[in-house]
């Protein structure tokens, strides 16, 4: 099992770089940050001073989305970071939430979304594509590689995924959700005349080594909230027991009443009081390291090939040492 780490490019940009280089010192593959221009720091600016600064990892947004950027734009920014750095860049890409909410846009469609994987990754690799009826090619490419992941929880995007995308990006770490995901996006995956098992996972949620479990939720909760803006589009668009998303998945967000996008994937968000602790310890990882522990092997037999672990709390560079420590030389067994 790979790891990874995800960060918000919050000011300065130093210490985003600073926790990266310590990720990687301690085992991690890859380096994530959130991609919301308005909200924080524009990452590819910060993502080109992490590669100079680092000798392996690979970095991306989790997630980027087709609407703030044009899509060539956005090709020739990664093809850019992989020709100065080697291929050592993921595209993590999704409808849009925070990023495309903040500026008073919709998320993207699907159908949207899907052009926009194949487009992207065409381009970043130095193939021609059409984009917005224009035949384009990046010239200057060379041997470029942009592996696309995409975030899903919705059948129909958890199909898309498993239809057209190298990876699957889920945020929540509940055993039973991911199961449920994984499956549906290599049953599509399958369907589409693919091999299955060529569709990396990924799962990524907050993580927070201590004893002190109501601490922990505390500084976690927030990650439910964030999550219950995903499943409130769903019980929006497909009903709250509509047998097209999981129970499990809607029945907390009753509670929910609207959300303050100011505090957005931040420790002691205001608008996540509505999130029970069972939802907390269900969809993060928290406790000592054995629990930790045995919480990443079941989601390796689940298919899970990566963890990416959520450090926006105020124990970060502890629990960055006590996975490079403990946790990460566990998993390699």
């Amino acid at each position: 099992m790979d790891f990874g780490l995800v960060l918000q490019t919050d000011p300065p940009a130093s210490r985003v770089i600073g926790l990266m280089k310590r990720a990687e010192r301690n085992g991690f593959t890859h380096g994530w940050t959130f991609d919301s221009a308005v909200l924080w720091q524009e990452p590819f600016v910060v993502y080109s001073q992490i590669l100079a600064n680092t000798t392996t990892l690979k970095v991306g947004p989790m997630v980027t989305n087709p609407g703030t950027r044009t899509w060539e734009v956005t090709a020739s920014t990664f093809a850019t970071l992989n020709d100065m750095f080697g291929n050592r860049t993921v595209c993590g890409i999704g409808r849009g939430d925070s990023a495309m909410r903040v500026a008073g846009r919709r998320p993207n469609t699907l159908a949207r979304l899907g052009e926009a994987i194949e487009v992207i990754r065409d381009l970043a690799e130095g193939r021609e594509a059409d984009v917005d009826g224009q035949r384009l090619r990046l010239p200057w490419v060379r041997d470029g590689r942009l592996p696309v992941w995409m975030a899903a929880y919705g059948p129909k995007a958890l199909a898309l995924t498993g239809r057209k995308a190298d990876g699957f990006i889920l945020q929540l770490a509940d055993p039973f959700l991911t199961e449920w995901m994984v499956k549906a996006v290599r049953d599509a995956a399958a369907e589409a005349g693919r091999d299955p098992e060529s569709v990396t996972i990924c799962v990524a949620a907050p993580a927070y080594v201590g004893d002190d479990l109501a601490h922990a939720r505390e500084q976690c909760r927030w990650f439910g909230g964030m999550v219950g803006n995903h499943v409130a589009d769903l019980v929006a668009r497909y009903g709250e027991h509509s047998g097209m998303v999981s129970d499990a998945l809607t029945e907390y967000i009753k509670g929910r009443q609207g959300y303050d996008y100011s505090h957005h994937g931040r420790a002691g968000n205001p608008s996540t009081d509505f999130v029970p602790d069972e939802i907390v310890d269900r969809f993060c990882l928290l406790g000592p390291p054995e629990a930790h522990i045995e919480k990443l092997r079941a989601l390796r037999d689940l298919g899970v090939d990566q963890f990416a672990v959520y450090d926006m709390h105020d124990a970060q560079e502890t629990t960055i040492d006590a996975y490079g420590a403990e946790i990460i030389p566990a998993l390699g067994d």
